[in-house]
């Protein structure tokens, strides 16, 4: 009688990249902002973006996100070559990366559950999106996308009357309705105190870990690295200067890389055994 047939192993295979970056060069006039830069970022990684003024964190976003294209090379998103697609396709792309920007990007003469519902957009077809500017359609997907953010009481709210605080989980429960795929995040938290910062990142990394979306974080604010991301990109003058776990940057790298701008981190105030 013949064996039975016996079941081969599983073969863990690697998650595939969200984003690759191969020899991308971006270029403003004469000014290089990128140059010939390589990266891959993981399906569902958490990962923290840091550098000086200059250093081409803002851009690297944007092609990313793809609204910027490489002068030189080849930014694949979620599995697309950026610089291939256009209209709807560009659109879905777009549709599938959630962004975050330093101000918050609220409209400002919009109620709450109109910018939260603005996550929708890129679902919607345009009909369904001007009748929801007079009657918010989905307004439970608002409601529950503000419970999670714990502001659910600020519905009707307009965002004149929140705290910056406030405002950025507005546009964190923005993402939530959205449900985007990868999350960019460009210094989310540059205007608001270290403890609010801190509630903020705690609050993308949530999401982001709930959708299991791949989730970039343009950080100024160092002290929020450690325990909260599981990889640091540094970029310098364009290119990649460090490229692994927050617990392995130590103060002569981060001297190294800040330059003049060094004293203004604080560095000694979180980080052990830093000079000042």
């Amino acid at each position: 009688m013949d064996a039975p047939l016996q079941t081969p192993p599983a073969v863990s295979t690697p998650p595939a990249d969200a984003f690759v970056i191969q020899g991308v060069t971006r270029s403003f006039g004469r000014n290089d902002v990128l140059r010939d830069l390589n990266l891959s970022i993981g399906a569902g990684q958490t990962v923290a973006v840091i550098g000086p003024s200059g250093a081409g964190k803002t851009t690297l976003f944007r092609l990313l996100s793809a609204f910027l294209f490489p002068t030189a090379g080849r930014v694949v998103s979620l599995g697309h070559d950026t610089q291939r697609l256009r209209g709807r396709r560009l659109r879905a792309l777009r549709r599938d990366i959630g962004v975050i920007y330093q101000n918050d990007n609220l409209v400002p003469h919009l109620r709450v559950v109109h910018n939260v519902l603005m996550g929708r957009l890129g679902h919607w077809w345009l009909p369904q999106a001007l009748f929801s500017l007079f009657w918010p359609l989905q307004l439970e997907h608002a409601r529950a996308a503000l419970r999670e953010v714990e502001i659910e009481d600020k519905l009707w709210a307009m965002p004149g009357e929140l705290s910056g605080g406030q405002q950025q989980r507005v546009a964190i429960a923005r993402l939530l309705v959205q449900n985007p795929r990868a999350i960019l995040a460009d210094e989310p938290v540059s205007q608001l105190d270290v403890r609010l910062g801190r509630e903020v990142i705690g609050l993308l990394i949530r999401v982001a870990r709930k959708g299991g979306a791949t989730l970039l974080v343009n950080l100024h604010t160092l002290d929020l690295l450690r325990g909260n991301f599981e990889r640091v990109i540094a970029l310098r003058e364009g290119r990649v200067f460090f490229d692994g776990r927050p617990e392995d940057l130590d103060a002569e790298k981060l001297r190294e890389l800040y330059g003049a701008e060094y004293r203004d981190l604080h560095v000694s105030e979180w980080l052990p055994g830093a000079a000042p």
